[in-house]
């Protein structure tokens, strides 16, 4: 599952917890503040002249609510009572969906629960004014160095909005507002992005069909309900209305006033993390740090903690089910949420994490699922196959506030679809098209587990599967003690190894070491005054007790470098484990109907699960690609012995090779089951098979993949690195094995000549503006392809290849001399080419 990774984050998916507070004591003892969170001023004595006497703005009739602000309703107007207590404190704001409109396609349409914006806002007064700031966390200084004031000053908060004062309150010491135009305005922040507005095709706002509904105050935040019309001529719902209606929640939350203590970030250890520039240390440059996102966890009792006993927090994360969700998930969405405890008992806490359904009205009327001060798991009505985990955060130190996780309905056909091809061959109770409710609802409580992880502040880990040998996944023993990977945090998904035969049981991951020991890093809580440093210092402690111990071992995602971190794989040898995948599918793919089989029903069903074979082949194919030109990356201290990066074997890369000549560049007869095609195919077998192949043949030849294979050979010599001459005669070879080709092959044949013509004509392709540093980040190792010896050694190849086509022109059938002397032709047109 994606934490949408906003990456919040996102991630998740995405694809996206904070930090744990110390003492009290230690909290008051801590000067330093962020160069944008600056005391208060002091405010002047007010001054009434021009202002309405408060019971005139504030008449009797007015419905007034306590909290954070006192709130009233006169009429049609809202009014913000601010007491000067409360001005330039740091508010997070969230804006959500409630509710949206249907019309829009799969990939556009957003649903109501899902967050549009996050930012922090501070109400100044300024003489008969009103202003919100939004303040910047990018760079910061501590306020006792000499350079908090040129942060400062380079640090300006912008004003998003300002009011005029209507009145003072009764005892001046606060100020009332008018702020019914501001919420129910065309304010981006609180309203429709502009991604939003592409999506349903929206412009400008109807202010006349758009109204605040409901303000709410509690202790601590404030909830503002607006429905907003927007202008759309093209409206994805009906062109004759013109418009488009949404309803949004504006979710205002007081941030504490002293920051909890951060954690420093440790790229050994999956968390995702907050960065600033850091102008008031003592290094001569500019120095970036960074926070892990992490929940505020205390010990109840410290005694008890210190002594090794498990406590409760002070405030453990609490996660409320959507009341929208179909009851028959609950208790499996919760499951997945409390399976969490067992890792927070590696941190000394017990019940550091619950799962609940959410309260009736007549259990807690002031109950909403948009209410920031709750966490919930959203249910969506979409056909969206997906669940992502993103969490809120504070800027200013990573401290996780809340969570709204993402779970789409349709999330169930894409775990129905995964669990069939990966496991029907051994696994009877996969072989059907509709799972029953206790199977769906175990596949359903894994996806939550996941997406929980990333709400604690944890990416994804794609480097923890490889930590298994790929037999070990063979042995029920083995995997019913340890799963299939030892953090749920991978793309494990489901075990494609085990064969008939083996008795395997387990099939899934779970809450693994990994996991355990990520969140005793993340969520420790150590006594004392300890700075982040002298945190990090501890923590560094056990972290290298820890290395080269592959149970412990942080892959990031986002890198193509290494081929341990890959998604969907299983196993320490991917051509390994991908055989074994592989004889499992052709176990299954004959019994697709079979086992699909419903009475009255289409072949929708054989149709869906036929493509999966297809598009899980295809899978595996890419996990054995990554180890060609691949390195290993495992990051370390300078304290710490070994190397960072190194390349794989010559004899692994070849093993890849050779993996390709049997499994893929051989033609997949199996994957072409006429009985069943014939059912549902409407011409497309032979592209779809194509399309693995050649795609696989590119990927294997990109610029940046040979980039470093010629880096090997500079480095560590043709003896023991497998340079770009041995791969393409290996491709050769293998692509061209056959001298009368099928149609697969052929394809195949000029699928490899093409490839090598772009290489002849084009340069790398690359993002604007991306830097050499930063796209080797990501795996992708930049080269000018002109300059390199790329074209010396594909000109010779090419060389190679016209004598070998021009050869077989002479002989075969006519489809064959036609096959050859076109690719002929093509290799003239780029060796020769005409002036």
């Amino acid at each position: 599952m994606n934490s949408k990774t906003k990456l919040l984050a996102i991630a998740g998916m995405c694809f996206l917890g904070a930090v744990c507070s110390e003492t009290a004591s230690a909290q008051k003892k801590s000067k330093k503040t962020a160069a944008t969170a600056a005391p208060a001023p002091t405010i002047p004595a007010p001054k009434k002249e021009g202002l309405k006497p408060f019971s005139e703005v504030i008449t009797a009739k007015a419905r007034t609510k306590n909290g954070l602000f006192k709130t009233y309703k006169v009429d049609d107007k809202w009014y913000f009572e601010i007491p000067d207590t409360l001005l330039n404190r740091e508010m997070l704001v969230v804006t959500r969906l409630n509710k949206v409109p249907s019309g829009v396609s799969v990939g556009n349409q957003q649903y109501g629960g899902e967050e549009l914006n996050d930012q922090v806002w501070q109400w100044e007064r300024r003489g008969k004014q009103v202003f919100i700031r939004v303040p910047s966390y990018s760079v910061r200084a501590d306020s006792t160095s000499d350079m908090y004031q040129s942060v400062k000053n380079s640090n300006l908060s912008t004003i998003l909005a300002s009011f005029e004062i209507k009145a003072y309150n009764k005892d001046t010491t606060g100020v009332v507002i008018d702020v019914t135009d501001f919420y129910n305005g065309d304010v981006v922040a609180i309203g429709a992005t502009d991604a939003l507005r592409k999506a349903y095709k929206a412009s400008a706002l109807d202010a006349g069909r758009s109204y605040v509904d409901t303000i709410k105050t509690f202790p601590i935040n404030i909830e503002v309900v607006t429905s907003k019309t927007y202008k759309s001529a093209e409206s994805p719902i009906d062109n004759s209305i013109g418009a488009v209606t949404f309803e949004f929640n504006t979710s205002m939350l007081l941030l504490p006033k002293i920051p909890v203590k951060a954690r420093l970030t440790d790229p050994r250890v999956g968390y995702f993390g907050q960065s600033q520039t850091d102008y008031g240390t003592d290094a001569q440059k500019a120095e970036r740090t960074a926070y892990i996102h992490r929940w505020n966890l205390v010990p109840k009792d410290t005694a008890a903690y210190m002594r090794g006993e498990l406590v409760e927090p002070v405030k453990p994360i609490v996660i409320y089910i959507d009341p929208a969700t179909p009851k028959k998930w609950v208790p499996y969405l919760i499951q997945g949420i409390n399976d969490w405890q067992i890792a927070f008992h590696e941190a000394g806490f017990k019940n550091a994490i619950i799962g609940k359904e959410a309260p009736t009205a007549a259990q807690d009327p002031d109950f909403s699922v948009e209410d920031s001060r709750y966490s919930v798991v959203r249910y969506f009505a979409s056909n969206i196959a997906n669940a992502y985990g993103p969490h809120v955060s504070d800027p200013r130190t990573g401290q996780i506030l809340e969570t709204h996780i993402g779970w789409y309905h349709n999330v169930m056909n894409l775990l129905r679809n995964w669990y069939f091809v990966q496991t029907a061959a051994v696994n009877p109770a996969a072989r059907k098209a509709k799972f029953d409710d206790k199977q769906m609802g175990e596949l359903i409580r894994f996806v939550s587990s996941h997406e929980i992880g990333h709400t604690l502040g944890l990416p994804h880990n794609f480097g923890s599967s490889y930590a298994y040998p790929v037999d070990s996944l063979r042995s029920k023993t083995f995997t019913n003690t340890h799963g299939t990977a030892p953090s749920i945090m991978d793309y494990a998904r489901f075990n494609y190894i085990a064969q008939p035969g083996d008795g395997v049981t387990k099939l899934h991951p779970e809450i693994g070491e990994y996991d355990k020991w990520s969140i005793k890093w993340g969520y420790t809580w150590f006594p004392g005054n300890l700075t982040a440093k002298q945190e990090r210092a501890k923590l560094d402690v056990w972290t290298v007790a820890k290395a080269g111990n592959p149970l412990y071992y942080y892959g990031r995602q986002g890198t193509s470098l290494d081929p341990r971190l890959q998604s969907e794989d299983l196993g320490d040898n991917a051509m390994k484990a991908s055989t074994y995948g592989i004889a499992n599918l052709k176990r299954i793919l004959p019994n697709i109907e079979i086992w699909t089989y419903q009475k009255g029903q289409d072949f929708s069903d054989l149709k869906e699960l036929y493509n999966e074979v297809i598009t899980q082949y295809g899978r595996y194919m890419g996990h054995v690609r990554a180890n060609v030109g691949g390195m290993s990356e495992n990051f370390k201290t300078n304290d710490q012995k070994g190397t960072v990066y190194s390349y794989l074997s010559k004899a692994k890369q070849r093993e890849a090779i050779a993996f390709f000549n049997t499994q893929l560049f051989t033609t997949p007869v199996w994957l072409i089951n006429n009985e069943q095609l014939n059912k549902f195919d409407n011409g497309q077998i032979l592209n779809k098979i194509k399309a693995v192949q050649t795609n696989t043949l590119n990927l294997l030849l990109t610029p940046g993949r040979i980039a470093r294979l010629l880096d090997n050979e500079a480095k560590n010599g043709t003896a023991s690195a497998y340079t770009l001459p041995e791969l393409f005669t290996d491709l050769k070879t293998s692509v061209f094995s056959a001298n009368r080709p099928d149609a697969f092959k052929r394809n195949l044949q000029r699928s490899y000549v093409e490839t090598l013509t772009q290489l002849m004509t084009k340069e790398m392709d690359a993002p604007a503006g991306a830097s050499a540093e930063g796209l080797a980040n990501y795996g992708v190792t930049p080269i000018n392809v002109s300059l390199s010896d790329i074209r010396p050694l594909v000109r010779a190849e090419l060389k190679s290849l016209l004598t070998l086509t021009k050869a077989r022109a002479l002989a075969g059938d006519s489809l064959t001399k036609a096959h050859y002397d076109d690719l002929v032709i093509r290799i003239n047109d780029i060796l020769f080419p005409k002036k």
